[in-house]
């Protein structure tokens, strides 16, 4: 009983880790081919990969588009 529930919480913590880095990758300017090195990198390398990833912070970072509105 406990192993099954140690390699559930195992799966899960690795895919929850692996999402948090797509969602990371995704708001920094990266282009295909590095997006696709960074998230095998943080595929491959299950529970490490993903701190390693967001601690190197892959490429610089999207601009914010701000809305600007006329003043009164």
């Amino acid at each position: 009983m406990i192993p099954s529930i140690l390699v559930t919480l195992l799966i899960s913590y690795a895919t929850l880790a692996f999402a948090l880095t797509i969602s990371y990758m995704l708001h920094r300017r990266l282009t295909r081919a590095e997006f696709l090195v960074w998230g095998m990198l943080a595929f491959l390398l299950p529970v490490f990969g993903p701190f390693f990833v967001i601690a190197a912070r892959p490429g610089p970072r999207k601009r914010r588009q701000r809305s600007f509105s006329p003043k009164k």
